[in-house]
């Protein structure tokens, strides 16, 4: 088992319900020391008091079983919302809100997520064709044919 499996293991042991989940670890060296960072998130949003106590119970078990026996650091946070969508539990979190998609075949979409489905998302966006005003449509796109989602701010 590689080392970012064994500490994933360790950082579902510790969530503290179902509603939280792991978005993503990064295993990296930076200047003598392993850098492990730990990314979740929750269905109902995420406390700072959460990410410190999975970071204290990973911690724990980490040196207690002597899986990084020198120094390192370790970083637990949520994604923050420059980091792109990963998973449908993410998406549906996100329902109501506007989105950047870019598509495999490079296109970009914004728009508004309506809804999460198995295999797609369902967004409305403004269509603009030229000589034509602006339209609003819904459209649904295949997961499998997205490459990046970013949740975009609205500071209305």
């Amino acid at each position: 088992m590689s080392l970012k499996q064994t500490i994933e293991e360790i950082a579902e042991k510790h969530l503290p319900d179902a509603s939280h989940f792991i978005v993503d670890i990064m295993v990296a060296e930076k200047a003598h020391k392993p850098h492990v960072k730990i990314l979740i998130d929750a269905d109902a949003g995420l406390s700072i008091d959460t990410c410190a106590q999975v970071s204290r119970s990973v911690g724990e078990e980490i040196e207690a079983k002597e899986i990084l026996p020198d120094a390192y650091i370790l970083e637990v946070s949520s994604p923050g919302l420059d980091y792109p969508l990963s998973s449908k539990r993410q998406y549906t979190k996100n329902i109501g809100r506007k989105l950047k998609i870019t598509l495999l075949d490079g296109k970009d979409i914004e728009g508004e997520l309506l809804a999460v489905g198995n295999a797609d998302i369902q967004l409305k966006y403004n269509k603009k064709e030229k000589g034509k005003k602006a339209s609003e449509e819904e459209i649904n796109l295949p997961l499998d044919q997205i490459k990046k989602s970013i949740v975009l701010v609205s500071f209305k």
